[in-house]
């Protein structure tokens, strides 16, 4: 299942976007968005990010 961001956490800091190396986050309005189109599960987002707000389910 894709990466799956939690708007009320997300502060759009943009620490998942830097470490996606597939470029499936992009930062928009201070809110991440994952593509799940181009999001391959790699969970390196989910690591990186300070408030807890990416996760796989």
């Amino acid at each position: 299942m894709p990466a799956y961001v939690v708007k009320d956490l997300c502060a759009g800091c943009g620490a998942c976007a830097y470490v996606c190396p597939y470029e499936a986050i992009t930062i928009a309005a201070k809110l991440a968005t994952v593509d799940p189109g181009l999001c391959r599960e790699c969970e390196e987002c989910i690591f990186v990010c300070p408030n807890g707000a990416i996760t796989a389910a």
